[in-house]
């Protein structure tokens, strides 16, 4: 299997993964939230702050979508760096606000990793030869 098949899975997952979060951040908020690592969560009007977490996830896997599908390889890796500092700022909330320690590195700070080593994958993939 070569290196963009590789990246186009990883790529590909991250953003169907990301499309998941919005939608059940949207929809269904309550079933996502005890997830997320923080020791308490909003109640009453302030469980919209959930939604807007999803309306994030929503937007940056359309941004990260639309280039994976029309091939802009390049700018998707850049996007997918960018992209890594959102699940990185959220395993520093959760720990700010003594979360739990297994979600905030274990999924958040994971979940960063991940879609920033396949944003360097893609760049590797796409840098002009010497």
């Amino acid at each position: 299997m070569s290196l963009k098949n590789v990246n186009t899975a990883l790529a590909t997952l991250i953003v169907l993964f990301t499309f998941y979060l919005g939608v059940t951040f949207v929809l269904i908020p309550g079933t996502q939230a005890p997830g997320f690592g923080l020791p308490t969560w909003p109640s009453g009007d302030g469980g919209g702050f959930l939604i807007v977490k999803g309306n994030r996830e929503l937007a940056m896997g359309l941004g990260m979508g639309v280039l994976l599908l029309t091939g802009h390889r390049r700018p998707l890796g850049w996007v997918l760096l960018m992209g890594a500092a959102a699940p990185f700022g959220d395993m520093l909330t959760v720990l700010a606000h003594h979360g739990s320690m297994a979600a905030a590195f274990g999924i958040h700070g994971l979940t960063s990793a991940l879609i920033a080593l396949t944003g360097l994958l893609i760049l590797r993939e796409t840098r002009k030869p010497a």
